[in-house]
């Protein structure tokens, strides 16, 4: 489908016929039927009463949002306004029906009075987009005219607080309290790099478990089932966390999945778990291609089972370790 809103994925754009542009073209092609031409002048002139319409009666109660011309105050503001997914949903359609109205009657000098608050009502829907939405691919954010207009008047600048990604490392929280904007942007912008950093190591099972952690904060912050204060807590408090992993992984000289494994063992209670850690990783490194084989994962099982099977008795415990362990580990990505 073009669109899926219930998952939030947005295409930022699809074909548009310039009817305004081809009319000089139409006339000449239709010459023997000017009633046809006509009835084509009269669909524009609907369609332009259409978007005056819209423009004095759905675009103000967006347009109110900007108070400081637009500075992070505003940004902040969106963010916290538009957390609601129904409020969202609602303003995403009124835009994109006002946007594609624009598209076919521009260049009009009917627009003019116009230009201001659509390019404003733009750089909100723009705001608005890229703080909450999975775009189904890379892709501009608007149609081009619109693109061109907020390019020419406003550039790039008010999005740039909430394009902001963080390394997520031990130092993320000094420096995420001296970055710009409020804390519902830092919000933002923390499980947007979050999400970044387990895409990029896509392999790590504390990363992606993270990332899930950050979705689920997405999801109570959305639905203000957490304060701000509370998610930007949160948020920190797990990147804490990691960073305490990273520096034990590291003294005991492991990769991520072993350490992983290792702490999951430890967790279950299982006893030598470090002993048992070294047949698992054996067999890690003799079924390496476990992510893209499935001859190979199958394999992979049962090593690990009869791994854990040598010091507990109990083969409904162990299936429910090994579980639990590829749970994890096979929602990262192919290597």
């Amino acid at each position: 489908p073009y669109e899926n809103e219930a998952l939030e994925m947005v295409k930022p754009h699809g074909f548009v016929m310039d009817f305004v542009g081809i009319f000089d073209k139409l006339e000449r092609a239709l010459a023997f039927d000017s009633d046809e031409v006509n009835a084509i002048v009269k669909d524009i002139g609907l369609l332009k009463a259409l978007f005056k319409e819209m423009m004095e009666e759905k675009a103000p109660e967006y347009l109110r949002l900007i108070k400081h011309n637009f500075d992070d105050r505003d940004v902040d503001g969106l963010i916290e306004h538009f957390r609601d997914k129904d409020r969202r949903k609602t303003f995403f359609k009124e835009y994109k029906e006002i946007e594609m109205l624009y598209e076919i009657i521009s260049p009009d000098a009917f627009l003019r009075p116009y230009l201001d608050d659509y390019t404003t009502l733009s750089a909100i829907y723009d705001v608005v987009r890229k703080a909450y939405t999975r775009t189904v691919y890379v892709d501009r954010a608007f149609l081009r005219k619109t693109n061109e207009l907020v390019q020419r008047h406003i550039g790039a600048r008010y999005v740039q607080p909430v394009q902001e990604f963080f390394e997520i490392k031990e130092e993320t929280a000094e420096y995420i309290s001296k970055t710009r904007g409020g804390e519902s942007t830092r919000v933002i912008n923390l499980i947007k790099s979050i999400e970044k950093t387990a895409e990029e190591q896509s392999t790590d099972p504390f990363l992606i478990a993270l990332s899930e952690r950050a979705q689920a904060v997405k999801e109570q912050f959305e639905n203000r089932q957490i304060s701000t204060q509370k998610a930007l807590k949160t948020l920190l408090e797990a990147i804490e966390g990691d960073e305490k992993r990273k520096k034990e992984q590291e003294e005991k000289g492991l990769n991520a999945i072993e350490f992983f494994v290792l702490k999951t063992l430890e967790d279950e209670g299982v006893q030598s778990p470090e002993e048992i850690l070294n047949d698992i990783r054996t067999a890690f490194k003799t079924y390496e291609n476990w992510r893209n084989s499935e001859a190979d994962l199958r394999e992979l099982r049962k090593e690990v089972t009869f791994a854990i099977l040598k010091v507990v008795d109990d083969i409904d415990r162990v299936t429910a370790t090994v579980n639990r362990l590829f749970s994890l580990l096979q929602r990262g990505g192919k290597e």
